[in-house]
């Protein structure tokens, strides 16, 4: 299957291109980069910082939350609510419009970066910008309207890229990726899913968007209770390894990453 990775990635660069992309693409990406050998990740507790320079600790503060850390000391935090973790000031916030549970309209004034992934002027958002040793960009989507319909660019899936490492959120995702959006999203080693199978995407729909990322870690969010996420589970078991972690961090790299796609719940904080 790795073999395959590098020509998905470039067929599906090559429909993107000759589409009518609206969307700017991303000046410096490292996201088609192929996977080498790998071990096992290693579990964390909460908030680990003892980091090696290939290293990314991921933390799963609760719903669509995560608080990812660089080897280089950055820290981001998704679909901010406000509160990323006791006593955490992210570098980085990244927001979605969906519900009121993943943005706030008053971000601590001390978070450097505050990166909406919709445009409040209407339009799609655009963010390519490198923070240390971060680079972050994001694919907008579509959402369902209130009152029916399409909000078009109401939603977007940020990308992370650390020491070749690429981690995709896929925020309040409402509908399948088109081949374009699959060619600007890349290659992706860690995707982190909505799986509550109504709010968002339908179950089908989602375990079809996994399939098409081909991401070797998929780490499940934005779920209400054990039944919806056991739910998941079960969709998943016959066509992946599931693992359940003691703890809400992991650390991850390229050489810890599972050598066959496998889903990982984090217990929330």
């Amino acid at each position: 299957m790795l073999l395959f990775r590098p020509l998905l990635a470039v067929a599906a660069l090559l429909i993107a291109g000759l589409m009518n992309a609206a969307i700017a693409q991303p000046a410096n990406t490292s996201c088609l980069a192929v996977s080498g050998d790998r071990s096992p990740f290693v579990q964390a507790s909460f908030f680990s910082t003892a980091l090696e320079a290939n290293e990314t600790s991921l933390t799963y503060v609760g719903h669509s939350t995560f608080l990812i850390e660089s080897a280089g000391g950055v820290r981001i935090a998704t679909d901010y609510t406000g509160f990323a973790g006791p006593g955490v000031t992210p570098d980085v916030v990244t927001m979605n419009r969906a519900h009121s549970s993943h943005y706030t309209d008053h971000p601590d004034p001390a978070i450097p970066h505050v990166l909406r992934g919709w445009n409040p002027d209407g339009g799609y958002a655009h963010h390519d910008l490198q923070v240390g040793d971060v680079h972050v960009r994001n694919v907008p989507t579509n959402i369902r309207g209130w009152e029916g319909g399409t909000v078009e660019f109401g939603n977007s899936i940020f990308v992370f890229e650390m020491i070749g490492l690429c981690i995709a959120h896929l925020g309040h995702l409402h509908h399948e990726l088109t081949p374009q959006q699959l060619g600007q999203i890349g290659v992706i080693d860690v995707v982190l899913v909505p799986v509550d199978g109504s709010y968002t995407l339908d179950l089908e729909g989602m375990i079809e968007v996994i399939r098409n990322l081909h991401a070797r870690l998929i780490v499940p969010m934005h779920y209400f209770s054990s039944f919806t996420l056991n739910r998941f589970l079960e969709r998943m078991r016959p066509h992946y390894e599931v693992r359940v972690s003691d703890t809400p961090s992991v650390v991850v790299s390229r050489a810890m990453l599972p050598a066959e796609p496998e889903v990982l719940v984090l217990p929330g904080y």
